[in-house]
């Protein structure tokens, strides 16, 4: 991930300011996990922040690795997983300059990981990362910042990166066959909360 992209989210973290924290599982991972359904096994939760999402996927049976740039980020997380008292693993790592130890892996989620990325080039590269983290026919769930949602202000940084389905199509063709595209939002605890895209692809 880009220093300056990576040094904003831990700022964030440490003045306690995370707005892409609702502190709760994100509703599109659990309609996605129960509804298709997704087969219990090892997963990946890349970008886990505070680790919701790892910990309502190991509380289903998941056996969950959650990676993270903050360390603030995963103390939380840790302290999450011990309140709830569920087994999870977190590690310090940037995704994208580094292998998680453990693959291969049947399930990868990412929610808001992919999207930061600006140029075709990277989308593409982080796509083949995922792929390449992922065993046979994986799955990678994916919640991206969506086009149709309004830029929130004159920052960039302001609100989720927004990305067209495009975008998404032309990263991980031809390495992901894309299950399904929909058109969601985030979960959040704005009133308004950012739209999104809910994309699930399986490893060709």
């Amino acid at each position: 991930m880009d220093t300056s992209k990576q040094k904003h989210y831990k700022e964030q973290y440490k003045a306690k300011i995370t707005p892409w924290d609702p502190g709760r599982p994100d509703f599109n991972l659990v309609d996605i996990v129960n509804k298709r359904p997704i087969e219990r096994c090892k997963a990946l939760d890349v970008g886990c922040g505070s680790g919701h999402n790892s910990i309502w996927l190991a509380r289903h049976e998941f056996v969950v690795t959650g990676v993270d740039v903050s360390e603030i980020a995963l103390r939380r997380a840790k302290e999450n997983a011990s309140k709830n008292n569920v087994n999870c693993t977190f590690l310090l790592l940037d995704f994208f300059d580094r292998d998680v130890p453990g693959l291969p892996f049947n399930f990868i989620f990412d929610r808001g990981c992919f999207h930061s990325y600006d140029s075709d080039n990277e989308r593409k590269t982080f796509a083949e990362k995922v792929a390449y983290h992922l065993g046979e026919a994986g799955l990678w769930f994916a919640i991206v910042g969506s086009t149709d949602e309004p830029l929130r202000g004159p920052d960039p940084l302001a609100g989720p990166p927004r990305r067209s389905a495009k975008d998404i199509v032309v990263a991980v063709e031809p390495i992901f066959e894309i299950l399904s595209l929909t058109s969601s939002h985030f979960e959040s605890n704005d009133q308004n909360p950012p739209r999104a895209w809910a994309c699930l692809m399986i490893k060709r």
